[in-house]
């Protein structure tokens, strides 16, 4: 089972993160991430699910045109975990 983040390490994690924001309610990350166009959105929500498949980590997503909502938290760690961080430094490098 995947740890839950707390205390220093969670701060830490989360001081990486560009963009990110704790999302009310839940513990979880959110981000909108805006593109040029559908199709740029496409091709970073296509590279984001093959890394999200190969960590066997996968994110709560909604897209509209040239925007990605995306949410992230670790269902079995009932929050934030490192999974989630790893995902988002990702998702972050694949946006550029």
């Amino acid at each position: 089972m995947t740890e839950k983040l707390t205390g220093d390490a969670r701060t830490t994690a989360l001081a990486g993160l560009t963009g990110w924001s704790e999302v009310d309610g839940r513990d979880a990350i959110n981000k909108v991430f805006k593109f040029k166009d559908f199709s740029e959105a496409f091709a970073f929500m296509t590279r984001a699910a093959l890394k999200a498949e190969v960590m066997d980590h996968h994110p709560e997503w909604f897209n509209v045109y040239n925007k990605v909502d995306v949410t992230l938290t670790t269902h079995d760690a009932d929050g934030l975990s490192q999974k989630d961080i790893d995902l988002a430094k990702a998702m972050e490098a694949y946006a550029s």
